[in-house]
């Protein structure tokens, strides 16, 4: 963990605090996320953030499927500078994303209620999705938001290996921290 808290400042700090704590007050009456203790989900936090230990810096992010915020509205929150799109269908979900948007005065985040085959097509420089489909089908889901700079990183389990058979053409780096297999496509265009 040394090598990620040394890339988070104060703010970041403070604000994924008063994150954890909304989220477990929202989380009491409409059920966003199964973690239900702030240790959960510092847990959650800590796993959303832990690609920034090797990621290359990006300008653009889209997170499809965010949920309660992972891992997009934790990416948003830490990387201030990075414009976030969120797309999240469930609408109380989605209005959990924009009142931490408010609460935080975030804005670098757009949220996005609705399905990702809703949303406009344009270039990201990375989407990330957690826990939303399988790999194939999250790719196709990509297309219309990938150019020659876009990256791919989908946090996957333990059947990682067997969702990425037959994409030998694609250039793809699997992470493995703790139970969690960060599947990093560094060339999205040639999936």
């Amino acid at each position: 963990m040394d090598q990620l808290s040394t890339k988070l400042d104060d703010t970041s700090i403070e604000r994924l605090d008063i994150f954890a704590r909304r989220l477990m007050e929202w989380n009491r009456i409409h059920n966003l996320t199964g973690s239900k203790t702030y240790e959960e989900i510092h847990l959650q936090i800590m796993d959303s953030i832990w690609p920034l230990t090797f990621l290359p810096p990006f300008e653009s992010l889209l997170d499809i499927g965010t949920g309660a915020g992972f891992p997009g509205m934790v990416l948003a929150v830490v990387l201030p500078d990075t414009e976030c799109t969120l797309c999240e269908p469930i609408k109380k979900r989605a209005s959990f994303l924009r009142f931490i948007c408010l609460e935080l005065n975030l804005e670098n985040v757009n949220v996005e209620a609705r399905r990702i085959e809703e949303l406009d097509p344009r270039p990201y420089n990375m989407i990330t999705s957690r826990a939303v489909a399988e790999t194939k089908t999250l790719i196709e889901w990509c297309r219309p938001f990938v150019d020659k700079n876009t990256q791919i990183l989908f946090y996957k389990g333990e059947k990682v290996q067997s969702e990425i058979e037959g994409m030998q053409r694609c250039k793809i780096e699997i992470i493995a921290h703790g139970k969690r297999n960060y599947l990093w496509i560094k060339e999205a265009s040639e999936c």
